[in-house]
């Protein structure tokens, strides 16, 4: 049975292999680092020669069948290898490559112009930047600009696969950053070089505090609104709202919510350690964290009770290139969404912020950061690619050594499935997102959830959100568009991996996602941030504090990483890569998530923050995927919305 597995990577391997071409002899070509999207009918024009890019030049590992073996052995509860992993310097020895052979890349690199920027100690990559025209010159091929006509944006890349001296054809596995398939990463974000607190936005009452509390037109109990925000107050008669008697979205999530829908208790991850990649950082995390702590009752960061928050910038990344304005904002809440997930679920476990210096090219190598200097056990990462298959090979192969490594150190690696369903509305055809589609990650899906006043669970089902206009006067909700749901789906580009072969399932590749958790945005978490509220009728505005609620499989995630850093304080050990196990587990360990047809009402505020331009009702619906997400249902057992379900108390 590990054989199978072996040969979906000695396929893999071939199809990313390099080959010689008859001209030039001295010359071969790194077949796959042109990505799919870069055709002659999608061509524009040329690439700007005096453009600036940075990239990395990536070195396979020197026995990567071996490394392969040694993460399944690790990682597969029924080996005797189980958890008998290797330190980094143990890695190095064995797998990376030698310093004579990252020589002979760097010595090629100068020799073409090019200026030296980072090599890390297990010899990965070597980062170096220069200008386009250089890049033409020294991996002899043209570079153009090419129209991606499904994400409106025209992106550089070579114009056929790009080649290297041959001397250097058993050394080099890809090299990322020549092209810019990295734009197809999400969250996108906003350009805006002055890196303001995020603009500020609020959920517009009413927001009921737990699942039903209040229903559209008739609360359950007489309602009493909560505090208004600053310089806000609620208008008259808001709960009279003519829709179809459904639940008003909720405040937001607590931890307290959370843990309790899924049996979590007994753990506050004491002696564990999680790490974060996203990009950029936000400069009022720790005082925000903080604040929200104390708001909710958990120990803060640095205090009894409560672990430690450092932050890391991965050395050798790019602050500035390809001549285009940094964008950090719009990550600011995402990195304010996993520091409080992670801490919510686990307050003790220390937690290590690991921000890349752009949202564009450089999580690879913050990822290669945290693996080499095995910063945690646990990797939470709430980002993605549309389309696995369509990113160059030369892109996807040597991060997947980075997650080969992790499972061999006993580092677990968790992404965020997405938040396109099947990527039908984005891309108009099925994908699943990368980098949750490696078989070396736990791909973290999204659900819809609903808890009680007493912190039970009423309804869970899959997430999948059509949005309804509706009309105050008639009564009529009109469905407008698929908005939004939990990734998952089967990968065209990896084979079904042998831990989901051994649990019974048969993909024609890998199955996406593996587990799930709270992700609707409709139902999602209450999170505090310092935000920048503009002036309007009701005040001036500036920046503070504020508490809003977020969603998405960037919730999913983090919260998996807490609840699995409270499950290795209870074993005793770091699970590292968890897939093994995961499907090992008896059906008992999961709750298994079934289609539950329903919805909530949410009234928006028309300018994101008060009602002084007006406010609109929605209806989102739950476990809604037919007309937009065709390929995806829930249902009993592994399902391509939820995986195995979501944790039934501490695993």
């Amino acid at each position: 049975m590990k054989k199978l597995l072996s040969v979906t990577f000695v396929l893999f391997s071939v199809a990313l292999s390099i080959i010689a071409l008859a001209t030039p002899p001295n010359r071969v070509t790194l077949r796959g680092s042109k990505p799919s999207w870069a055709t002659s009918g999608n061509h524009v024009r040329p690439a700007n020669p005096s453009d600036r890019l940075g990239f990395r030049v990536y070195l396979g590992w020197t026995n990567p069948a071996g490394a392969e073996a040694l993460a399944r052995a690790v990682s597969d509860p029924h080996s005797q290898s189980y958890h008998q992993y290797l330190t980094p310097e143990q890695f190095r020895q064995q797998f990376a490559p030698t310093g004579n052979q990252v020589a002979q890349v760097q010595n090629w690199l100068t020799s073409q112009g090019f200026t030296l920027v980072y090599t890390p100690a297990n010899n990965h990559y070597v980062s170096a930047k220069g200008t386009v025209g250089q890049t033409q010159a020294a991996f002899g091929t043209n570079f153009g600009m090419y129209r991606v006509n499904e994400l409106g944006l025209t992106l550089r890349s070579p114009s056929e696969d790009v080649s290297i001296p041959s001397s250097l054809s058993g050394l080099v596995s890809g090299v990322a950053g020549l092209d810019q398939s990295f734009e197809f990463i999400h969250p996108n974000t906003v350009v805006d070089t002055n890196a303001p607190p995020s603009a500020g936005f609020r959920n517009a009452p009413p927001l009921s505090l737990y699942w039903a509390q209040y229903l559209t037109g008739v609360p359950v109990a007489p309602y009493t609104p909560p505090p208004a925000p600053p310089g806000y107050s609620f208008p008259p008669g808001f709960t009279d709202v003519p829709l179809p008697s459904v639940p008003w979205s909720i405040k937001g999530h607590t931890p307290d919510q959370v843990k309790g829908a899924y049996g979590i208790s007994g753990f506050d991850g004491t002696g564990q350690t999680v790490a974060i990649i996203d990009a950029y950082a936000s400069p009022t995390i720790l005082q925000d964290a903080n604040q929200w702590s104390t708001n909710r009752g958990i120990p803060q960061f640095g205090t009894t009770g409560g672990g430690t928050f450092t932050q890391v910038v991965a050395p050798g990344t790019y602050n500035v290139h390809d001549n285009r304005a940094q964008s950090p904002t719009g990550w600011y809440g995402e990195e304010t969404l996993d520091v409080e997930a992670v801490h919510g679920m686990a307050p003790n476990a220390n937690v290590v912020y690991v921000g890349a210096p752009n949202n564009y090219q450089d999580l690879d190598a913050a990822m290669n950061h945290v693996v080499d200097r095995h910063l945690a056990q646990i990797v939470t990462n709430s980002y993605g690619f549309h389309g696995d298959a369509r990113l160059p090979f030369g892109y996807v192969k040597p991060l997947n050594d980075t997650f080969i490594q992790a499972a061999i150190e006993g580092i677990g690696i968790y992404f965020s499935s997405g938040d396109s369903g099947d990527e039908t509305s984005v891309l108009g055809f099925a994908q699943t997102d990368w980098p949750a589609s490696s078989p070396w990650v736990t791909a973290v899906g999204g659900t819809s959830l609903g808890v009680d006043a007493g912190n039970a669970r009423v309804v869970e089902t899959g997430w999948g959100t059509s949005s309804y206009n509706c009309n105050k006067s008639t009564l009529a909700c009109t469905r407008t568009v698929y908005l939004y749901g939990s990734g998952g789906g089967v990968s065209t580009l990896f084979a079904e991996p042998q831990y989901q072969i051994d649990a019974g399932l048969s993909f024609t590749g890998r199955g996406v996602p593996d587990v799930a958790a709270l992700g609707d945005p409709n139902t999602g978490y209450l999170i505090g941030q310092t935000q920048t509220f503009p002036t309007t009728c009701n005040g001036p505005g500036g920046a503070s504090y504020d508490e809003y609620r977020i969603g998405g499989t960037s919730l999913s995630c983090p919260i998996v990483a807490g609840i699995m850093a409270l499950s290795d304080q209870k074993a005793g050990f770091a699970h590292g890569f968890a897939n093994p196990f995961f499907y090992g587990l008896g059906a008992g360990s999961f709750y298994d998530v079934l289609a539950v047809e329903t919805a909530v009402a949410r009234r928006n505020f028309s300018n994101g923050v008060d009602d002084c331009n007006g406010t609109a009702d929605r209806l989102r619906t739950f476990n809604d995927f037919l007309i937009g997400s065709p390929t995806q249902s829930t249902g009993p057992g592994w399902d391509n919305v939820t995986g195995l379900g979501v944790f039934n108390g501490v695993p």
